[in-house]
């Protein structure tokens, strides 16, 4: 097989797997986020680099729209506005951007979904952290061995790789399947 061949098959064989150990819990977190948009709360997402693109990836299918026309659903990328990450990035330092947004903004029954495939990063694991003291719920989508965050979120999607582009093409396939369970339970059927 050719380079192609390997990659395309790694990616359908990641995807195998996580056909095969993951789906009870990606239906809690479609039940945790649908609930939450159900009793008028927020969903946050975080993440740096290509996980920071995921959040703002999902966030933008959820205000706008999926696959059919409805009224927004307040979901916020945490990773978008470069004044504030700045600011914070320079008086407070990077590994709190997101920490002090959650603190400014989550509120008990919100819900957090933190990307991160290392699960180790500190800027990522700090928001978590004051998510929880907040009362918001804390979902990690990470890889295979969840690093740190899988001991600090209520909920952890752990990929089955260590490969991070298959972890992200996963965490990107979830986040769609997430976004039309959403548009389904809150608005019916999905077109």
């Amino acid at each position: 097989m050719d380079d192609i061949e390997i990659q395309l098959q790694d990616s359908i064989d990641t995807k195998k797997a996580l056909l095969s150990t993951n789906l009870n819990i990606i239906r809690n977190i479609a039940g945790v986020i649908v609930a939450a948009f159900k009793n008028n709360h927020r969903l946050y997402l975080i993440g740096n680099g290509g996980s920071a693109a995921d959040a703002q990836h999902i966030a933008g299918e959820l205000i706008g729209r999926f696959k059919m026309n409805r009224r927004p659903l307040p979901a916020v990328a945490l990773t978008t506005d470069t004044s504030v990450m700045t600011a914070i990035a320079n008086d407070f330092g990077y590994d709190t951007c997101f920490a002090r947004q959650v603190e400014a903004l989550a509120n008990p029954g919100d819900v957090i979904l933190a990307f991160s495939t290392s699960g180790n990063s500190k800027g990522i694991l700090n928001a978590v952290q004051i998510a929880r003291i907040r009362g918001a719920i804390a979902i990690g989508f990470t890889g295979k061995n969840g690093g740190l965050l899988k001991d600090v979120v209520d909920i952890c999607l752990k990929i089955p790789s260590d490969n991070t582009p298959r972890i992200q093409e996963c965490h990107i396939t979830v986040g769609h399947i997430l976004c039309s369970i959403v548009e389904k339970e809150l608005f019916g059927t999905v077109g």
